[in-house]
């Protein structure tokens, strides 16, 4: 397949936003979905660590110091070239270094989700996965990491918007709206 021919969607949002949300939609229209956190948590367990807040913060942070800032998207590079899907979509892509990897592979298209501090903290909350922050502390240590990962400047060059404020419903046909028109090669 030609580069050219690839679409990647790269999906940027703080935590609790509803990438999560983004890419379930994406794997029910069948487009194969790579995470970006995904390669931290392994990298716990490979290093024994409990998946918590801040080790994950920190493999993250000794991740990048180790291999260079593009390490994680460089990893998740890997399993996209043995992918010869023509669309994809990358959840989680945190700075403007990883999305240059990414651009490398194909035709780059990059779509924010957007939901405000409060919001996404209670969604965090209830979801509960390994690494979720439980107190509105740690809830905002992570966004503070997240924002030094330069996260904050993917999301101000996003090519669209999503916000995530209303129903699950509402942003689940939205996400559908959207993906459908970048297959069609309309977005």
């Amino acid at each position: 397949m030609e580069q050219q021919d690839r679409l990647i969607i790269l999906v940027a949002g703080m935590p609790g936003s509803g990438k999560s949300m983004l890419s379930s939609v994406a794997r029910e229209m069948g487009i194969p979905v790579y995470v970006m956190g995904d390669v931290i948590r392994e990298e716990a367990r490979r290093r024994g660590l409990e998946p918590t807040p801040s080790n994950l913060n920190m493999v993250a942070r000794l991740l990048r110091e180790e291999y260079g800032p593009a390490v994680v998207a460089e990893r998740v590079a890997e399993k996209l070239a043995r992918d010869t899907s023509r669309v994809v979509l990358v959840d989680g892509v945190r700075s403007l270094v990883e999305i240059e990897v990414f651009q490398r592979l194909g035709r780059v298209v990059i779509v924010a989700v957007h939901a405000s501090p409060r919001t996404r903290f209670e969604r965090l909350r209830r979801r509960g996965r390994p690494g979720d922050p439980v107190s509105w502390e740690e809830f905002r240590q992570r966004d503070m990491t997240e924002l030094g990962f330069s996260l904050g400047s993917v999301i101000a060059l996003a090519d669209y918007m999503l916000v995530n404020e209303g129903t699950a419903d509402e942003f689940r046909e939205n996400a559908r709206r959207l993906l459908e028109r970048l297959i069609a090669g309309r977005g």
